[in-house]
């Protein structure tokens, strides 16, 4: 197991790529805090993740606000000990036009995605301070490195946002023993995407446009963000990984 001993934290967990991400690190032998909005959600993948390696948690956070951030990261340290492996994926989407997308659309985008990776990213940091050692990784997307398409500018800014973030904290923190990394994946099969309002025939457009010729799965991610988090990947980081299945080369 490759994370034996190691306590994490993985925003957005209750479903799609963040659910596969805590399933994984359990797997791999983590314990695990499950920390969505949507508590019930993420009790249940909570179980889930206890199943395969015992110790998960839930916890109801909103990462959007500071003072949420803490009383959950406080929560999950007080449950499982100090927290050394970080997954920022909590997120939303929507698809609006610049001209159709008013200021809370904005708002509400940025402040989920790129002010919940700095709340969450604060809060943890100090136990990996303390430890010299340290994995974060912020699930960004392939829209924050081409834009997307049209009715994400909102989305795209987001992203764009969290790999800038991701380079400038590996940075500050690689001397400390500390690694930040971001996957920017292609469009992946997720419930978040399906309630999103994406045009009916996205999925079609994508997988003819893309090497693989299949829509990527939440299990791609979680594979890519199992080595991030390793030992083994300890010489990578300040970098964004894209799993895209050959969408963006």
């Amino acid at each position: 197991m490759l994370l034996e001993g190691r306590n994490a934290l993985v925003t957005g967990g209750a479903s799609g790529i963040g659910r596969a991400i805590a399933l994984r690190l359990a797997r791999e032998g983590a314990r695990v805090a499950i920390a969505d909005v949507n508590l019930a959600s993420a009790k249940q993948v909570a179980e889930s993740a206890d199943a395969l390696h015992a110790g998960a948690i839930a916890l109801e956070v909103d990462v959007s606000s500071s003072a949420a951030v803490v009383r959950g990261v406080e929560a999950a340290r007080s449950r499982l000990g100090p927290l050394t492996v970080l997954v920022n994926d909590a997120g939303i989407a929507g698809f609006a036009t610049l001209l159709e997308m008013s200021e809370a659309d904005w708002d509400r985008m940025i402040a989920v995605h790129l002010k919940g990776t700095f709340n969450v990213s604060r809060a943890c940091l100090p136990d990996m301070v303390a430890a010299r050692w340290g994995r974060i990784v912020n699930i960004a997307s392939q829209a924050g490195l081409n834009g997307g398409s049209p009715g994400l500018t909102h989305y795209a800014a987001a992203k764009a946002g969290v790999i800038g973030f991701t380079k400038a904290l590996a940075h500050e923190v690689g001397p400390l023993g500390i690694t930040v990394n971001a996957i920017a994946p292609g469009l992946i099969d997720t419930p978040l995407i399906r309630r999103a309002g994406a045009p009916a025939d996205l999925y079609d457009r994508v997988v003819e446009g893309m090497p693989a010729r299949r829509i990527g799965q939440p299990e791609d991610i979680a594979a890519a963000c199992a080595y991030l988090v390793s030992d083994e990947a300890s010489f990578f980081t300040g970098q964004v990984m894209s799993p895209n299945g050959g969408g963006h080369m």
